[in-house]
C-alpha cells in the first residue's frame, strides 16, 4: 500500500467554513477537525450569550462536521479546549457533558491570551476515529479502546488513554498526586515530574513504553521556567536502552498558556504510536511498527526533539520557530517573514523524508499578538497547493526566542513504516 492511501478533505455547510482550512480532513484511520469558534454557521457570526452558549456552539459545530462525513461524537478520541478565562471552564463542562454518550475522549484544557474573533470566549478542535479508513483501505471496524488506571490521576470529563488502530491519545497530566488529589508540593520542576509521572503511569497501565511516545506538548505558565521543566524532561528521555543508543527524543511543542487548571505551573500531553493496534488488527503484531525518526540539516536542530516522527501513517512535526539557519537568530523582518520562515522549515523537513507540504493534514499555530493572523494569512496559503489541511491558531503568552509566531504540523504518511506495506 505504499504511498496509495488518499487523504480526504471534506467540507460541510451546516459549518462555519474558511478560506484558510478544511473543516475535516481524513487519512487512513484517523480525522483531522479544525478549530471552531462559536460562529453561527447561518450568520458567521459569534453566537448570542455567555461561555457556556458559546462552548455548546462550537460543539455543535464539531458536532456538525462529524455527522457530514457519517460518523457520530462518540467516535472523537481527542478534544482540545482553549478558553480565554480558565475561571470558564465548569461552565464549558456543563456544555461538554451533554455532547457524549457512551464515553468520554481524551482532553487537553488550556487558557490562552487570545483566540482569532476577538468576542470568543473559547474554541475546540477534535481528531476522530476513521474505522472506514481512507481509499484504497478496507473499511473495517476496529475498536477503540478507551482505558484509566488508578495510578493516575482522574477526570470525570475525559478518559486517561484512548487507542484506535497504531496511535494512542493521552489526556494532558496536571501535576497531580493521584493519591491525593492536589497539586504536588514544590515548584515547577516537581510539577513536571509529577505530569511525566502520571503519564508513564498511564503508559505502563497498557503494558506500552514509554519510548513509543511519538510526539509530546508542553504547556508553561511562564517561559523563564522551560529550562527547569527541560532538567526534568531529560531524566525521562530517553527511557530504554535501545532509545538511548540512538538518543531517541519525541516530536515536541512548548507552548505558554495564559492560565492552566488548577493554577498549574505546567501540563503536558502526548501522541504514542500503538504498534498492536485495536481489535480485530492480530495483536502478534504487536511492537512490530518501527518508529522511524528523522533530522535534516535544512531546519534548525534541537537536542530536545526529533524534527520528525513517523509511526505507520502518521508523522508528526516539531513545533518550528522562525530561526534563520545562517545566523541561528530570528529571521529579519515581521510576523510575516516569521510566519514564512516556520512554514519554510516544516516544508523542508516535509520534503527531506520525501513528502511534499499537500500531505500535511493539520498545523498548528500560536501567535504571540492575535493582531498578526492577517499577515500569517498571507503567507499560509502559498505554501499548499490543493485543499488546505485542518487548522487551529491560538494567542499566546509568549513564544521562545521572543517569536511572534510557531508552527507545528502532523503529516500523512502513505508509505506507513515497517513492517507495514
Amino acid at each position: 500500500m505504499s504511498g496509495g492511501i488518499i487523504k480526504v478533505s471534506r467540507n460541510t455547510d451546516n459549518a462555519p467554513k474558511s478560506e484558510l482550512s478544511t473543516q475535516s480532513v481524513a487519512f487512513s484511520h484517523y480525522n483531522n477537525i479544525s478549530a471552531q469558534l462559536p460562529v453561527d454557521p447561518k450568520t458567521g457570526e459569534i453566537i448570542v450569550g455567555g461561555v457556556k452558549e458559546q462552548a455548546t456552539q462550537c460543539l455543535t459545530n464539531i458536532k456538525a462536521i462529524v455527522e457530514s462525513i457519517d460518523h457520530v461524537m462518540d467516535d472523537v478520541v481527542k478534544i482540545n479546549v482553549f478558553v480565554k478565562n480558565i475561571a470558564d471552564l465548569d461552565a464549558v463542562n456543563e456544555a461538554y457533558a451533554a455532547f457524549f454518550q457512551e464515553y468520554f475522549p481524551t482532553r487537553t484544557c488550556v487558557a490562552v491570551s487570545a483566540l482569532p474573533m476577538s468576542d470568543a470566549l473559547v474554541q475546540m478542535d477534535a481528531l476522530i476515529s476513521n474505522g472506514e479508513g481512507t481509499y484504497p483501505q478496507d473499511p473495517c471496524e476496529l475498536i477503540k479502546l478507551a482505558r484509566n488506571t488508578e495510578r493516575a490521576p482522574k477526570g470525570e470529563l475525559s478518559t486517561h488513554t484512548v487507542a484506535f488502530s497504531h496511535y494512542n491519545n493521552l489526556s494532558a497530566q496536571l501535576p497531580i498526586d493521584p493519591q491525593t488529589g492536589a497539586l504536588v508540593t514544590g515548584g515547577v520542576k516537581e510539577q513536571a515530574a509529577q505530569c511525566l509521572t502520571n503519564i508513564k503511569a498511564v503508559l505502563e497501565s497498557i503494558d506500552v513504553p514509554f519510548d513509543d511516545i511519538v510526539k509530546t506538548t508542553i504547556y508553561v505558565k511562564d517561559l523563564a521556567s522551560i529550562d527547569e521543566v527541560n532538567e526534568v524532561y531529560t531524566t525521562f528521555f530517553p527511557d530504554s536502552a535501545i532509545a538511548r543508543t540512538v538518543a531517541y527524543v519525541p516530536a515536541r511543542s512548548t507552548v505558554v498558556a495564559a492560565d492552566l487548571p488548577m493554577d498549574a505551573l505546567v501540563q503536558i500531553d502526548v501522541v504514542v504510536s500503538h504498534g498492536d493496534g485495536t481489535p480485530p488488527q492480530e495483536v502478534e503484531d504487536r511492537h512490530g511498527i518501527v518508529i522511524r525518526a528523522n533530522n535534516t540539516d535544512s531546519a534548525p536542530l534541537n537536542a530536545l526533539y526529533t524534527q520528525t516522527v513517523a509511526f505507520s501513517h502518521y508523522n508528526h512535526i516539531a513545533a518550528q520557530l522562525p530561526i534563520d539557519l545562517a545566523s541561528q537568530g530570528l529571521v529579519a523582518g515581521g510576523a510575516k517573514e516569521q510566519a514564512e520562515q516556520c512554514l519554510t522549515h516544516i516544508r523542508s523537513i516535509v520534503e527531506s523524508i520525501g513528502h511534499v507540504m499537500d500531505d500535511v493534514v493539520k498545523i498548528n499555530v500560536q501567535l504571540r499578538d492575535m493582531a498578526d493572523f492577517d499577515a500569517l494569512n498571507e503567507v499560509y496559503p502559498s505554501f499548499f497547493e490543493k485543499e488546505l489541511p485542518a487548522r487551529t491558531v491560538i494567542g499566546v503568552a509568549d513564544i521562545p526566542m521572543g517569536a511572534a509566531v510557531q508552527i507545528d504540523a502532523v503529516i500523512s504518511n502513505g508509505e506507513g513504516t515497517p513492517p507495514q506495506v
